[in-house]
């Protein structure tokens, strides 16, 4: 793998109306999460622990375009059409990254890098600019992975959480078409120390600096 460290400048539609508190729990736990397993596989994939620990504040914020409440005066009636649908989702990773890149300090710098590319394919057919590879910045190209696992082992509202190795196996279909191969398989080689810090952090145990030298 090329060097990694530091980066580079790098869903469903969301529905403006106030989610049940339920949903509201969730989303805020799988942020804590994503958050934690993305720095810890960042280090596993060699960045430097303060590279680590930005990458850890920022990858929250990869959704916020989704959430942005002044945009909800210029959004359709709901129930949105499909192509409604589609062009609202594909216009909030844009609008995620214009909220976040109007500050110079580097932690927002990389939530914006982070929220305009996340929605990018390893094959070049993701959006909103149709990056491919290893164009893609890193962060972006690491969260998505992680977004991606933990949303499919979470309880959803229309949903059961999915068992752990049928999520990794969706998610080694989905190594060099979605996501970077190189990522996925880091991350299913660390996989039982990953998933039992995402149990230690639902459980209210908030990691110290995570090593990656085991």
């Amino acid at each position: 793998m090329s060097s990694i460290s530091p980066f580079s400048r790098t869903s469903p539609v969301a529905d403006p109306r106030p989610a049940p508190p339920d949903r509201d729990d969730g989303i805020r736990a799988h942020r804590v999460r994503l958050g934690y397993l993305a720095e810890a596989l960042a280090r596993r994939l060699g960045l430097d622990a303060d590279t680590a620990q930005l990458l850890r504040r920022a990858a929250p914020l990869h959704d916020i375009g989704e959430f942005d409440p002044t945009a909800t005066s210029f959004q359709p009636d709901w129930p949105l059409t499909a192509a409604e649908q589609r062009r609202l989702r594909r216009a909030q990773p844009q609008r995620g990254a214009a909220l976040l890149g109007s500050s110079r300090l580097p932690l927002f710098a990389l939530a914006a890098e982070i929220a305009l590319n996340h929605r990018e394919r390893w094959d070049g057919n993701g959006y909103p600019l149709g990056h491919r590879g290893k164009a893609i910045p890193l962060s972006a190209r690491i969260v998505a992975v992680v977004d991606y696992f933990d949303a499919l082992t979470m309880r959803r509202d229309f949903r059961p959480a999915r068992a752990d190795d049928l999520g990794l196996a969706m998610l080694a279909e989905q190594a060099g078409s979605a996501f970077d191969p190189d990522i996925v398989a880091t991350f299913i080689a660390h996989a039982p120390e990953l998933i039992a810090l995402r149990d230690r952090i639902d459980a209210g145990q908030r990691p110290v600096a995570d090593r990656a030298d085991r």
